[in-house]
């Protein structure tokens, strides 16, 4: 049974953290977003910061996901033991690399996931196995030439709820940009080659949008796990506003 957030109707619009400040990604679950990841990958995210995230993060609606450095067991363990409601791993271009995932989630018998959570507050106790395992989102990151060709068997791959379109990687595998990759909207172009891959494999499609153009074409598309913002583009965006605004005064 896949995670209550993925079954919900309509577009499923996330923020994305970079910034290891909690308070920021507090703000991210609190604004509206239905999900937020933290980036370990290439955001300052540590294991330090992902835990103090998760602790501001409890009394919200929103699951908080993590993205490890890379696709590891231990990595993807780690981030479920604080507290993640899942992962999004980067770099899956195999369906055995979906399987690795997917098994990393999951305890014995179905994964390989070693016992060892451990409670955000004194007061919690930790999930059984059997909970945790259907609580447990697992979305694999589609960014690769050879991501692309296994689309369909990494879908396919139990366990896997998402499967996750990283748009910058993908392109320059494909040697064009992000812009031509969204225009790019025929029933074999490899965007909507994805949508489809998910919808016969009865998976949620997910995207890394950031802007808000962006994002709407991926909802256009037919993706629906879209990351529609991330806080320091926020950041940045609201202080150039704020600016604009008032140039012309005093």
């Amino acid at each position: 049974m896949p995670h209550p957030l993925l079954t919900s109707p309509g577009p499923l619009l996330g923020g994305w953290s970079s910034l290891a400040s909690p308070a920021a990604v507090a703000s991210l679950a609190r604004s509206g977003f239905r999900w937020v990841v933290l980036d370990m990958q290439h955001g300052e995210h540590d294991d330090r910061s992902v835990r103090d995230c998760l602790r501001g993060t409890t009394a919200t609606d929103a699951p908080v996901l993590v993205r490890p450095p890379r696709l590891d067991t231990q990595d993807i363990g780690r981030a479920l033991d604080a507290g993640a409601a899942g992962v999004v791993v980067p770099m899956v271009s195999t369906p055995e690399q979906a399987r690795h995932a997917a098994r990393a989630c999951r305890y014995a018998p179905t994964g390989n996931r070693s016992w060892g959570p451990h409670a955000l507050d004194a007061a919690l106790s930790a999930p059984a196995p059997a909970e945790a395992d259907a609580a447990a989102i697992c979305a694999v990151m589609v960014e690769t030439r050879d991501g692309l060709a296994n689309v369909d068997a990494i879908a396919a791959t139990e366990g896997v709820d998402v499967v996750f379109v990283g748009p910058f990687d993908l392109s320059l595998e494909l040697g064009t940009d992000v812009d031509a990759l969204l225009a790019a909207d025929g029933a074999d172009d490899p965007l909507p080659t994805v949508v489809r891959a998910c919808r016969e494999r009865g998976v949620v499609p997910g995207a890394f949008g950031s802007t808000a153009e962006r994002s709407a074409r991926f909802l256009d598309l037919g993706f629906r796990f879209v990351a529609a913002a991330t806080d320091s583009g926020l950041i940045q965006a609201g202080a150039r506003q704020r600016v604009a605004d008032l140039a012309d005064r005093g």
